[in-house]
């Protein structure tokens, strides 16, 4: 039999379209030669195969680990948001809430500073720190926010709510509204020494989260506008 003109793709289509080819000719299994991956030695077919399930085994279990890993990372972050409502909930005094809401929320997901500031504030609560008076443009800013602002210090008004302004590299600015149509009624500043912690690549989704709930929690101190 002529072999002029067959391929490498010929034969590979012959074998994959002929499965009892190794079954009437077993004997090739146990003698055909291939390079191992893991080093030059010649090993056989069957080796060979054995070979690559073990490796795809390995990066099975490397993929269940992960996942494992992320399922648990996922919960413990579930149960820090469900703490940090339950105390947000717990809370009778309107006017106690933005210190709870701060400091449970520090405390819970590790942010080295953290503060807020409401604007539109009933009467009742002019003198409380969280009411104190910020700028036009600061107020135009947050209502422009239409996802929470990650990044560096860049000497931003707000940053100056927090304790140790001068200590923060990075930070996260959530601003808080009553629903997505309406202009921000107040903003949520996280602060970190990490410049690294709140970055521009990073994704928003639970910053979101928290903003809803703060946003839902801390409206009842700001009347709604005639």
């Amino acid at each position: 039999m002529s072999l002029e003109g067959i391929t490498e793709a010929d034969i590979a289509n012959f074998l994959a379209n002929t499965p009892g080819f190794f079954e009437r000719h077993a004997e090739l299994l146990a003698s055909i030669q291939i390079t191992s991956p893991h080093g030059q030695r010649a090993v056989s077919l069957q080796e060979r195969q054995m070979e690559m399930l073990r490796e795809k085994i390995k990066g099975l279990e490397y993929r269940i680990m992960e996942m494992i890993r992320h399922g648990q990372e996922n919960m413990a972050l579930t149960d820090r948001l469900h703490r940090w409502t339950r105390a947000i909930l717990c809370t009778a005094e309107p006017a106690a809430l933005p210190d709870v809401l701060v400091a449970t929320l520090r405390h819970e997901f590790l942010i080295p500073q953290a503060g807020l500031r409401l604007w539109g504030t009933a009467a009742a609560h002019a003198d409380e720190t969280f009411a104190r008076n910020v700028t036009t443009d600061l107020r135009a800013f947050a209502s422009s926010l239409a996802l929470p602002y990650c990044g560096v210090n860049s000497g931003f008004e707000a940053v100056g709510w927090l304790p140790d302004p001068a200590a923060v590299l990075s930070l996260a600015m959530i601003p808080l509204r009553r629903d997505a149509q309406t202009d921000a009624f107040g903003l949520l500043v996280c602060g970190s020494p990490d410049p690294t912690r709140y970055s521009a690549e990073m994704g928003t989704e639970f910053l979101q989260r928290i903003g809803e709930i703060a946003s839902a929690a801390l409206q009842r101190l700001v009347p709604v506008a005639a």
